[in-house]
Order: structure tokens, then sequence, then C-alpha cells
């Protein structure tokens, strides 16, 4: 293990050795060497001169393989720092739906600069892509399609499929689709039966009806699409039938993960995707804004226990259940709110749902919440000798955990109604609820009993 990592550690001597040369063969055969997450690392370790360097040197490849594993936002930046020219060079050299979401990031002045230096199919496929959301299968696909007319042959498909052997690379997970003159999908035909077919044959006689997406499918049918069948690949058609694009299982798969990344992110307050290469005070802001947020949001729920200073005072053990009130109600409609991100991600559950919803998390809340309170409630009475502690703590607890799966459940539904992202405010709310409404149970019910608990 450690001569690998001796290994790897000098290759990147040797890739920073190579910057310092401006040595692009020793740029490139370290680069060779590295793993694609080795190289990004080393690449977002330099100054933003050598590493625009970087890019300007090495062969357009080695640059766009280097940019396609670097995040969208980081990548654009670098992007921007380079020459339109050298720009258009590396971002043609990427797969279509890597090089449009670096193009949406960039300035629509800048992005229209290396558009422009671009060969035209190839700006054309880019800004197609840029027309659709980048969870719908039209944000997805790649353009390049293996299609033919209805009225070609065998021999037409043979003849195209070894021609070039770099492009044949590009629809590897493709079967060949048929088109009308219109463009129009009409049907499939699987290569197997392609080579074992006469060459004079018209592929509308061997074609069998070919399913589809639209360019709108979102990501949520497009995994059950994939999860229910055994394609590689699926065409994806616009609003009048004509085969515009194919979008892959892996493409799916990448979004889908890179989903649940953003969905945690933005749990923790991080908006967009964060590396230590951004300039700090841009990383200072954005943690920022949602920090100051959440001061306001403790301030309330340090007002609740002010208000009951007295009860406190008379009663200061409480103090050591409080936070455990709060936190136990936290954890429980922490999981509400995931259950709801989940269904709304999926699409199983949507904001008019709001009352089906709440019965189901509150017959769950129930359950949970007189396990919980009888638990605590006991722990409190045996630690502090007081039964009437234990029925305080336990009872705010069960009460406040039927309010924590409500608030969990409902809210998701409540903020994307009002094009809200869910997974941004839900946290912070249910937080500040939950601890709101813990302190004011544990304590109004403290001052009811005060007389017992003294």
């Amino acid at each position: 293990m450690s001569e690998i990592l001796f290994h790897h550690e000098a290759q990147v001597q040797a890739f920073f050795a190579g910057i310092d040369e401006r040595d692009v063969a020793a740029i490139e055969a370290a680069l060779e060497e590295m793993t694609s997450s080795e190289a990004v690392r080393a690449l977002l370790m330099l100054k933003e001169e050598d590493r625009t360097a970087v890019l300007e040197l090495v062969g357009p490849t080695f640059a766009a393989d280097l940019v396609e594993e670097i995040p969208a936002e980081q990548a654009a930046g670098i992007v921007e720092q380079l020459d339109e020219a050298r720009a258009a060079q590396i971002i043609q050299e990427m797969d279509a739906s890597d090089a449009v979401d670096i193009i949406q990031d960039l300035d629509d002045a800048d992005a229209e600069l290396i558009l422009n230096k671009m060969g035209r199919e190839d700006a054309a496929a880019i800004r197609l892509l840029a027309n659709y959301d980048e969870d719908v299968a039209g944000g997805l696909m790649t353009p390049d399609c293996m299609k033919f007319q209805r009225q070609q042959t065998v021999a037409d498909v043979v003849r195209f499929l070894v021609s070039d052997e770099e492009e044949f690379e590009t629809y590897q997970t493709q079967h060949p689709y048929v088109v009308d003159s219109h463009g129009v999908l009409v049907g499939v035909v699987s290569l197997r039966k392609i080579l074992g077919s006469r060459r004079t044959l018209e592929l509308d006689q061997l074609m069998a009806p070919a399913d589809s997406v639209s360019v709108l499918t979102p990501l949520a049918d497009l995994e059950d699409v994939f999860d229910s069948n055994p394609y590689l690949s699926i065409p994806v058609t616009d609003g009048r039938g004509r085969l515009v694009g194919v979008v892959t299982r892996e493409a799916v798969d990448e979004a889908t993960i890179e989903r649940v990344e953003r969905d945690a992110l933005k749990t923790s307050g991080l908006v967009e995707d964060e590396l230590r290469s951004l300039p700090t005070w841009l990383r200072a802001r954005r943690r920022l804004a949602w920090l100051t947020v959440n001061i306001g949001l403790n301030i309330l729920a340090a007002s609740i226990i002010a208000s009951y200073e007295e009860t406190l005072a008379a009663v200061i053990v409480l103090a050591i259940f409080l936070p455990m009130v709060s936190d136990m109600s936290g954890c429980s409609g922490n999981q509400a709110v995931a259950v709801s991100l989940r269904e709304l991600s999926i699409g199983v559950t949507r904001p008019s749902d709001l009352f089906r919803v709440w019965r189901k998390e509150i017959s769950v809340g129930m359950i949970n919440g007189v396990a919980l309170g009888i638990i605590i409630g006991m722990v409190a009475w045996v630690w502090k000798g007081n039964p009437w502690i234990g029925l305080v703590v336990g009872l705010a607890l069960a009460l406040n955990t039927l309010v924590a799966v409500s608030v969990g459940g409902l809210v998701p539904l409540l903020l994307k109604a009002r094009k809200i992202d869910p997974a941004i405010a839900s946290g912070p709310m249910l937080t500040t609820i939950t601890d709101m409404f813990g302190f004011f149970l544990v304590l109004s019910i403290a001052t009811a009993l005060l007389p017992k608990l003294i």
C-alpha cells in the first residue's frame, strides 16, 4: 500500500515539475499515470495561472477529461480564464451533457463567444440540451443517435458500423433507430438481427416498435424505465415524435447520485457545490447567508426559555432535559422530512396530499412518541427520584414528537407548493419549531405542576 501511495505522490510531483518547466510531454505523461480523482486533486492544488497553463498546454482531449471531472461551477470558472478558441476546443471534446452544464454556468456573453468558435453541429447540440432542465430526459440525453431512414438497407447499417471505429464508440449502447422522412421515430432494429439478415433487406422489414421517452420525462420516471427494463439506453422524442437524442442508463444513474448529493448539501446549508479551491470570500458569504438565518431562529427558541425563567430557576433540573426533548423530537421530525423529500423526488407524493401525509405521520408519531415518552420519563424518575419530573419530561417528549412528525411531514410539501426548495428550508424550520414547542411544553407543564416538583 505504501508503495502505491509513493508512486501516486511521485506522479503528482512529476506533474508539478512539468508545469514549472512548461513541459507538455512530462505533464501528459504524469496525467496518464494518475487516476481521474488524483489528476483533479493535483489540478485544483495549483495557482490559478498554473491551472490555466495546464489546460492551454495539454491536448484538448487531456484537458476535456480533466474538466469533465470537476463540478460544473468550478469547471466554468476555470474555462472562463481560457482564450475562447481554446475553451471551444476543450468543450467540443467533452460529452455534450457535461459541456452544457459548464456553458450554462458561464455568463451569457462568454458562453456565446465560445459557442461561436465551435463547430456548427457541436454548438447546436449544446444549445439544444440547454433548453431543458438538468433533471429531465432532454437535459440528460446525448443528441448523437444511430438513426437511419426506413428505406435504408442492412448493408447501409453494416457499412456505417465498420466505417469509423471511433465514431461507433459513441453509439455502443444503442441499436439502430429507424425514422421516417420527417425524423419521426418509427422503430428499432437489434444489432443481432442486422448481422443475421440479408444485406439487401430494408430496415422497415426488420424493425420492431421502439419504446421511447419524451424530452420532458422527469428523472424519477427515467429511473423507473431503466429499473423495469434491461435497456442500456432509450430514445428521446420531442412533442412531434421526432427522434432528438438518446438517454443512457449510465447518465440516469449519475444524475440520481448527483441529486442525492445536492440534497445532502442543501440540508447542511450548502446551496451550491463547494470545493475548497473556490475563493475564500465566496465560500464564507454563501455559508454565512445560511448561518445568519439560523441566529434569528435560535433567538425565537431562546425567547421561550426566557419567558419561563422563574419556573426554570425553581426547578433547575429541567435544564438537563430541555435539550433531550428537543433533540429526540427533532430526530423523529428529520425522519419525516427525509421520507417526504424522497416521495416528492420520485413523484409518489404531491403538495395536495397534505392530509394523507399528516394522517400517516401522526399515526407513527403517536406510537413512537408514547414509547419515547415512557422511556425518558422512567429515566428522569429513577435519576431524580421524583415521578412528577418523569411525567413532565415524558409527556412533553410524547407531545413534541407529534408536533415534530407533523412539521417534518408537511413542511416539505408546503414549501414545494410555494416553489421553495424543500431540501434547503425544511431543516431550519423543523429545528426551530421543535425547539420552541419542546421548551414550551416542558416549561408550561412544569409550571402547572410546580408544587409537585419543588
